[in-house]
């Protein structure tokens, strides 16, 4: 008798050729996706992080910009509220009355070249030069010319003259007033009464001492005063005589 030929089959439970392929593309395919899983859970985490730290910094400096503004206007406001407390503190000292203060009215404005004759020694009006005596502050070590000086009154300065009783510490604390005030100026006097005299326009008044506390109060009341003629007029570049 002849043999039977037989059909070779796959052993049981092994898997043939191809499909080991197919599950090993699988297996590939589910770790790649396994992987970009990861990756875009850790893109979350770290765009989450980034903006909770973003929003943090963002708040910080909204909070720190916002106390930065409101610091500014708190001293803005204080600067305010302390120029206006001076200003008010001046204009009160400017209605109290100073005693020995003497007022001169019915004062000629004119200007003229020539010398002129006046009243009051020193003078505190009347006809003047057309030049101004500079008087932002200026100490001057000697006599200037009574014409000039009287111009500067009418811009509304005060003149602050002195002769050879005034003593050496009392010059020195007058020239420390005179040249931290615009709208002053001060200079000797020999032919004065007086210690010292404070002028204004139309305003005189003498004083034995630097000393002397109606200083200040004439300085607070008729530096750019009520008694100012010309308001706001210049007391730069005028003569330096």
């Amino acid at each position: 008798m002849g043999s039977a030929s037989k059909q070779s089959k796959p052993a049981a439970g092994k898997p043939g050729r191809s499909g080991g392929r197919a599950d090993q593309a699988a297996d590939r395919k589910a770790r790649i996706a396994e992987l970009r899983a990861a990756e875009a859970r850790r893109d979350r985490r770290n765009k989450i992080v980034a903006i909770s730290v973003a929003t943090v910094l963002i708040g910080g400096m909204v909070a720190a910009g916002g106390w930065i503004a409101l610091d500014a206007k708190q001293k803005q406001d204080d600067k305010k509220a302390a120029a206006a407390a001076a200003e008010k503190a001046r204009q009160d000292a400017a209605n109290v009355p100073i005693d020995g203060v003497q007022t001169f009215d019915k004062l000629s404005r004119n200007h003229v070249t020539t010398p002129v004759t006046y009243a009051q020694t020193p003078p505190v009006g009347g006809d003047h030069n057309p030049a101004w005596l500079t008087c932002m502050g200026n100490v001057y070590d000697k006599p200037v010319k009574n014409e000039n000086a009287v111009h500067s009154l009418e811009h509304g300065a005060v003149w602050v003259t002195y002769n050879a009783k005034a003593t050496p510490d009392d010059i020195k604390t007058l020239a420390a007033k005179v040249s931290t005030t615009p709208y002053s100026l001060m200079s000797p006097y020999p032919e004065e009464q007086g210690t010292i005299t404070l002028n204004a326009w139309g305003t005189q008044l003498s004083v034995d001492s630097a000393t002397d506390p109606r200083v200040e109060q004439f300085f607070t009341k008729y530096v750019q005063g009520p008694q100012t003629q010309e308001p706001g007029a210049s007391c730069s570049n005028g003569t330096m005589q």
